[in-house]
């Protein structure tokens, strides 16, 4: 028995060439689909390809898989079909989504933009800055991603708390928060995008945030009220460093890009070189197990 995959470039076209049980089917986006669409059992979707769901799903009558190169689900919880399975890419970029949120830590602590300043006026400026080593972080969000960021985080010395939606060993439970904010000097924001993830990060949850602490965003931008963040930003009690903001993309004129205390990078956490290659492993494994007749891994269940 033959599985047919519909794969969105040629990266993934290479990748399950050689995975028994499988034919790869190139399709792209935009364009009518292939007709071996309507065998196809399995949809791995390119770049915007939920915006187009509903036209791109109705082409596919025998679809049971969608696997997703990414770590985020969201875009495809609300447009799932009934009886169609929704697998991640989660392990693909939580090395690089960690490495983003210390790079982010380090610069702003160790004041890098302020040195890049006087380097540009040509100015030999020594100043003593503050340092990671010592900090208190509370890595909200407890999974794949939040345990990378522990890993790094703790050669440097800082004190790592780790939240997760429900408390297990090691690891407290997210309605812990409002106790465990005013200790902490970090948080970071590593949940996926749900119902009860949307907007967590309030006007109240800030405020209980002590002064000179920062927030950091490699989550999704609905995660946080921006509305409240920069209430916070103005005044200078917070910092900020924000990989996903609310909207996405910032407009030019968003006062994000112009508040003191915040560090802005385009949702760029995870594109680092080995990226596409590091999904398309944990997507053709995923694919193996279901062509074997078992489940993903990564299986999505609820919103989550």
């Amino acid at each position: 028995m033959t599985i047919t995959v519909l794969v969105p470039d040629d990266d993934g076209m290479r990748a399950l060439a050689e995975v028994a049980g499988v034919r790869p089917v190139r399709y792209d986006a935009g364009k009518p689909l292939p007709p071996e669409a309507a065998e196809a059992e399995v949809l791995i979707p390119g770049p915007g390809a939920a915006q187009r769901a509903e036209s791109l799903l109705a082409g596919l009558p025998r679809l049971r898989l969608i696997q997703l190169l990414t770590a985020g689900a969201e875009t495809w919880v609300n447009v799932l079909p009934d009886g169609v399975l929704l697998a991640t890419c989660r392990g693909a970029h939580s090395g690089a989504t960690a490495e983003w949120a210390v790079a982010a830590l380090l610069s702003m602590y160790r004041e890098l933009d302020a040195f890049a300043q006087a380097r540009g006026e040509r100015a030999w400026a020594p100043r003593s800055t503050d340092s990671l080593q010592g900090k208190r972080v509370l890595v909200v969000g407890a999974g794949d991603v939040g345990r990378a960021l522990r890993r790094r985080l703790e050669p440097f010395d800082a004190r790592v708390t780790m939240i997760g939606l429900s408390a297990r060993e090691g690891v407290h439970g997210v309605d812990e928060l409002p106790g465990l904010l005013p200790d902490a000097d970090v948080v970071v924001l590593l949940v996926p995008l749900t119902s009860r993830t949307r907007g967590m990060v309030d006007a109240a949850f800030l405020a209980a945030m002590p002064d000179g602490s920062i927030l950091v965003n490699a989550a999704r931008g609905q995660v946080v009220d921006t509305e409240a963040l920069l209430t916070e930003l103005k005044t200078g009690r917070l910092r900020a460093a924000l990989d996903v903001t609310d909207p996405e993309p910032l407009p030019e004129d968003h006062p994000l890009w112009t508040v003191p205390g915040a560090l802005i990078t385009p949702h760029v956490a995870g594109s680092v070189s080995g990226a596409r290659r590091r999904s398309y492993a944990v997507a053709v494994a995923e694919i193996e197990r279901y062509v074997q007749g078992g489940l993903p891994d990564n299986l999505v269940h609820g919103e989550y």
